[in-house]
């Protein structure tokens, strides 16, 4: 009897080192945030989190915050999920998470990320407009980025993850984005056939064919952006341009 006595005693010993340990590397985390030591934070509630078995909702929130500081967006982005899966803080963790998806360049899940947030953060909410700040501002960057090296077809995707925003200057903006674009392909089409009027009709016909493909992409792009935006002098004057070249 004694013994069992003793084991019991012994377990208790241990639990409360346990959990004294734990309380000490979350005072530490917090301590570190509050000193701006972000890195210090994000080991301490690391720890600290581990020994808690990931209960402490607040601590989770925290350590992502501290991970987005520390430029350790990895960690960031996992423990930014976890707050959200916990439904802890839902809009401030959506943002951290998709900064995280940003930093690290993860396009697919930071879109993923900003498509779950949009739906989950009620209208009004001012995070919900910085979800859309970062679609837009993400999107277009990799759209062009896209279109630079000729990859048309991804930059199209890009610039239209962006409609799924509610704000119609980015709305209006990537429908410009995207009639410019076949636009100008079309243009260069156009261009290259030109010299060849004359001497290779056939030729040249199937070419003003494909350009005239690229002018009628372009101008139902461009028409949408002109109905969010009648003011849009931009995709005005390219859409007169268009209606030149497809009489």
């Amino acid at each position: 009897m004694k013994k069992v006595v003793l084991l019991v005693a012994l377990c208790l010993c241990v639990g409360n080192v346990f959990a004294q340990d734990a309380d000490k590397l979350r005072d530490e985390g917090d301590a570190a945030l509050n000193a701006k030591d972000y890195a210090t934070a994000v080991a301490k509630y690391g720890e600290y989190l581990k020994q808690n078995n990931y209960q402490d909702t607040i601590r989770i929130f925290n350590c992502g915050f501290a991970a987005n500081q520390a430029k350790n967006y990895a960690e960031a982005a996992k423990y930014f999920d976890m707050a959200v899966k916990m439904n802890y803080n839902i809009d401030d963790s959506y943002v951290g998470e998709a900064m995280a998806y940003r930093n690290l360049n993860k396009t697919e899940d930071f879109l993923t990320t900003v498509e779950e947030g949009l739906k989950a953060i009620p209208d009004g909410n001012k995070n919900k407009a910085n979800l859309e700040k970062l679609l837009y501002a993400y999107c277009i960057k990799q759209g062009q980025a896209a279109q630079k090296k000729g990859d048309i077809a991804g930059a199209e995707k890009m610039y239209k993850e962006v409609l799924i925003a509610s704000n119609k200057t980015y709305q209006g903006n990537a429908y410009y984005s995207l009639g410019a674009m076949f636009y100008g392909n079309g243009a260069k089409i156009l261009q290259a056939a030109t010299p060849i009027a004359t001497s290779d009709p056939d030729k040249y016909n199937a070419e003003k064919a494909k350009a005239d493909k690229e002018f009628t992409q372009a101008k139902e792009y461009l028409t949408k952006a002109m109905e969010i935006n009648p003011n849009d002098a931009n995709s005005k004057k390219i859409l007169d341009s268009i209606n030149e070249i497809l009489k």
